[in-house]
């Protein structure tokens, strides 16, 4: 992946016994496990941020560590197209500052549980924006997919609602940050292609850093720290923002769409198990079907019905990139 590889890692990259390129292997595995453990775990890490301080730190924390992270890496440095930095400007909006602020803010009124698996509709959101930009229909296997997806997240936010007026609160919050990321990756897409990956991400992060500084500052200044609030934050932003975008980035150009999307099944069960774990959550019966059924959707969405070869791409979410493609070629041939 020439965008953040040197010209010898590429050597080794194209070898037909790279265990990351052949999908075998240790390394392999921890590419495309890594980040849905990682994401999966983010929503605990919020909760445990917010004993420390307000839902506004959390975000401005995150992002500031993430930066300072992917600052590390002399890719994230490369200059991008000069037409394409108010359009990464504005990526750092729809999908750093608003969506990452609007989950501390709706764990202060859902579980950790819930939040993760309300977080498998994301796909869902990004086809129905696809299809919306496009002006074009989606086929009937994707209209299938989307209204079981979209009755997976009814079922799952049911119980909630049926709570009050504060869970529903929280639940709207959620979904607020899925319609953003809807809009964020089908953004994000061409923007990684022409500029790769790190770099976008990087200056992405940092915008989101300025914008959430003048509520996320006094939020930490105001903190009440502990050694496992300051590690759960160290994580979410080391982890959650830095090191799983790398992760699925080199993961979807190294092995292609498939392996870079299995992580995107692995978020809801993560959460849901740190969540009645960790925290000794309830989550009902019926949240459980539809976090079943969100992912059934999602899947059907990122699957190909033929065989075709596995292409090399960019963008760190990547099976939900594949969704907007598919959408795409369709309004082209139409």
């Amino acid at each position: 992946m020439t965008e953040f590889s040197s010209p010898d890692t590429n050597a080794v990259l194209q070898s037909p016994t790279d265990p990351i390129a052949t999908g075998t292997g240790r390394a392999a595995w921890l590419l495309i496990v890594g980040p849905g453990l990682i994401w999966g775990s983010s929503y605990l890490f919020i909760a445990e941020g917010l004993a420390a301080m307000r839902p506004a730190g959390i975000t401005f924390v995150r992002t500031m560590i993430g930066f300072m992270v992917l600052s590390a890496f002399p890719a994230a440095r490369r200059p991008i197209a000069r037409d394409d930095r108010g359009k990464v400007a504005l990526l750092g909006t729809i999908w750093m500052a608003f969506p990452m602020s609007m989950f501390p803010f709706a764990e202060q009124h859902v579980s950790t549980a819930l939040t993760g698996m309300l977080n498998a509709a994301t796909p869902i959101f990004v086809a129905i924006v696809a299809a919306g930009l496009m002006r074009a229909l989606p086929s009937r296997r994707m209209l299938i997919a989307l209204l079981i997806g979209l009755f997976g997240s009814a079922l799952i936010a049911i119980p909630s609602l049926n709570e009050g007026h504060s869970s529903t609160f929280g639940v709207g919050l959620i979904f607020a940050a899925l319609v953003s990321y809807g809009f964020a990756i089908n953004l994000a897409r061409p923007l990684q292609q022409r500029n790769g990956a790190i770099p976008v991400i990087w200056r992405a992060v940092g915008c989101a850093a300025i914008l959430t500084a003048p509520t996320g500052l006094p939020a930490v200044l105001d903190a009440h720290w502990t050694i496992r609030s300051a590690l759960s934050m160290s994580a979410l932003g080391a982890l959650g923002t830095a090191a799983a975008n790398i992760m699925v980035a080199t993961a979807a150009g190294r092995g292609g769409a498939t392996s870079a999307s299995a992580m995107g099944f692995l978020i809801p069960a993560v959460s849901l198990v740190l969540g009645v774990v960790v925290r000794d959550e309830h989550v009902a019966a019926i949240s459980l079907v539809g976090g079943g059924v969100c992912v059934i959707g999602a899947w059907l969405l990122a699957s190909r019905g033929d065989a075709r070869p596995r292409r090399r791409l960019l963008h760190p979410a990547a099976y939900f990139s594949r969704i907007a493609r598919r959408l795409s070629s369709r309004a082209s041939v139409a």
